[in-house]
């Protein structure tokens, strides 16, 4: 394989899996909201967050066009598995809902974070995009832990396990 077709390869999997993260993410602030419901006081800053991974998604379908990349197969699961977690970590409180935030994002902040050093070398233009993301990601987790996240009862035991989650759904999504 060639350089530039191993870049390519390499490309349509970072857009691939970040596109299927943002639907991850999505669908976690959904079950969120209508867990806790669209009055409760933590509801416009779910919103808030809600809609930045609306945009970061929006932009990485017109990615997967633009790229022709193939996104992962592993849609479905996303779809169900982000709703879910988002429901019953809301279902818990909002404490527990923003130990989840606090725990994607700080996977998401890792995962860009290794993006931003390859992709600087093959694609500067999309190293831009996810910079930006990569900070909205930190300014998620920040906002989580400003709401007590970590003072969710058992909250390493849940972080740990949404963490561990959140990293096999990247290794998959990668690869499926």
């Amino acid at each position: 394989m060639s350089r530039k077709d191993n870049n390519q390869a390499l490309l349509s999997e970072m857009i691939r899996v970040d596109h299927a993260g943002e639907y991850g993410a999505l669908r976690i602030y959904q079950g969120q909201l209508d867990a806790l419901g669209h009055d409760h006081p933590i509801a416009p800053t779910l919103q808030h967050m809600y809609d930045q991974e609306k945009h970061h998604l929006e932009t990485f379908e017109k990615l997967v066009v633009e790229k022709q990349v193939r996104p992962t197969l592993l849609s479905p699961l996303w779809h169900v598995a982000g709703y879910c977690l988002g429901y019953a970590t809301a279902k818990l409180g909002p404490r527990a809902a923003m130990a989840c935030t606090v725990a994607v994002e700080t996977v998401i902040d890792q995962h860009y974070a290794e993006q931003e050093k390859i992709l600087e070398h093959i694609d500067p233009e999309l190293k831009e995009i996810v910079s930006v993301f990569r900070q909205e990601e930190i300014d998620h987790k920040n906002i989580g832990i400003e709401h007590e996240a970590e003072q969710t009862p058992c909250y390493p035991i849940l972080s740990n396990a949404i963490k561990t989650a959140s990293k096999l759904a990247i290794w998959l999504s990668k690869r499926i």
